[in-house]
């Protein structure tokens, strides 16, 4: 058993090295213009983007073209991914075509105490036929130290992750890398990095305007949620709202608006949670609750037409001391004026005469006097045997009357 298990484990780590070798081409390539004048493709036609690269490649996957004016193009094949490479010129434009940085590789974190004391190129070379590229150990800051830790980053070759990769007898399950999001040094804001940045200089400090981070002393503010501590603080709104997008991003592989999409449509919109409707709901009084009219407290309310108007209205009731004892019920004035109450007499409270009542029937009667036999206590702390004993002693006593009548 032992060996078809190990031949098993090596036929599955086989395919999925080939597998990885496979899909080891470059999908993702970048095609610039070529010129002095540093042109894109803003201006040129669409027609003759597609024409140029379906004549030299054939049907791509996808072409985009991406804010910076260049254009984005997916092959669907290795070959296609060989014959880009030799695109020069679309028409009389000269253009130039590099493979994406980042795009056509995928990070993965591996965990191995084992690998601790193993240096960094032994581990590259070691898993350079499973499709890695670059290995990187995690970092972290103590006591203002940098400790090395058991976890490695790799980066493979493929955009397409790998679930495991095997370190000599160790089988390493490999979980995607969710990298901390982008924040520009320059103006603080998050998405992009201080190269391309267009926005003015701010302090990551106090969120002014027009100096660095470097010796302020003022009061901690974030640019971005406006909290009381630094703008590169984890507790920043902001920021854990951009970690979730690249979550979303590396999980679901796909693009960052896509993901920002997603993750905004989860996000709840003002005054719709639970919080804000339940106090708006509150704030409405319920008009059945403001009295009519009111001669014992001496003041009139009346009811406002439109619901809208009731937190308008404002009654003022008396203190206690203006109450007086036995004060008149209110009558109605209609009935007052329709009715002829002079032969009405006041009617005085009586107690009431506890009355015996006779029972109605008498099976019930002889029911109650059996099971008072029984139930000396609650109903409910009776056995079932005694109900079965009260059941069969009226079962009888019908019987004998049935044959009495007889």
């Amino acid at each position: 058993m032992g060996k078809k298990k190990l031949r098993l484990l090596l036929l599955v780590s086989g395919q999925q090295n080939a597998s990885i070798l496979s899909n080891s081409y470059p999908r993702f390539f970048i095609v610039k213009r070529v010129s002095p004048n540093k042109d894109t493709f803003h201006g040129v036609s669409p027609f003759l983007v597609d024409k140029s690269i379906s004549d030299t490649v054939g049907e791509v996957k996808s072409i985009k073209k991406r804010r910076s004016g260049d254009l984005l193009v997916e092959v669907a094949s290795s070959k296609q991914s060989q014959q880009i490479l030799k695109l020069k010129s679309m028409s009389t434009i000269p253009v130039s075509v590099s493979p994406h940085e980042t795009l056509n590789t995928s990070k993965g974190v591996i965990t191995c105490g084992e690998l601790f004391n193993v240096p960094l190129d032994e581990i590259t070379e070691k898993l350079q036929s499973q499709g890695v590229s670059h290995v990187r150990r995690i970092t972290i800051r103590r006591d203002g130290q940098l400790l090395n830790t058991k976890h490695l980053i790799l980066t493979f070759s493929s955009h397409v992750l790998p679930e495991y990769v095997k370190a000599g007898y160790m089988r390493l399950s490999v979980r995607p890398y969710i990298p901390n999001p982008l924040r520009c040094f320059k103006c603080q804001r998050f998405g992009h990095s201080q190269t391309s940045c267009r926005g003015t200089l701010t302090c990551a400090r106090c969120a002014e305007v027009g100096h660095e981070s470097t010796g302020c002393t003022a009061k901690e503010k974030c640019v971005n949620c406006k909290g009381d501590y630094t703008s590169f603080s984890r507790n920043c709104l902001a920021w854990k709202l951009e970690k979730e997008v690249v979550t979303t991003k590396v999980k679901n592989q796909i693009s960052y608006p896509e993901a920002r999409k997603i993750v905004a449509s989860k996000a709840p919109t003002a005054g719709t949670s639970y919080a804000s409707v339940a106090q708006k709901k509150s704030k409405k009084a319920n008009p059945l609750d403001i009295p009519i009219e009111s001669n014992y407290l001496g003041k009139t309310a009346t009811i406002p037409q439109s619901p809208h108007s009731i937190s308008e209205q404002v009654l003022t009731l008396p203190s206690t001391s203006q109450v007086v004892e036995n004060a008149p019920i209110p009558i109605c004035d209609d009935a007052s004026i329709s009715q002829d109450l002079t032969g009405f007499k006041t009617v005085t409270k009586k107690k009431k005469t506890k009355t015996q009542s006779e029972p109605t029937n008498v099976k019930q009667s002889e029911f109650h006097s059996e099971s008072s036999k029984f139930w000396t206590t609650s109903p409910l702390q009776v056995s079932s045997s005694t109900i079965r004993q009260v059941i069969t002693s009226l079962q009888s006593e019908d019987a004998l009357k049935k044959t009495k009548t007889c």
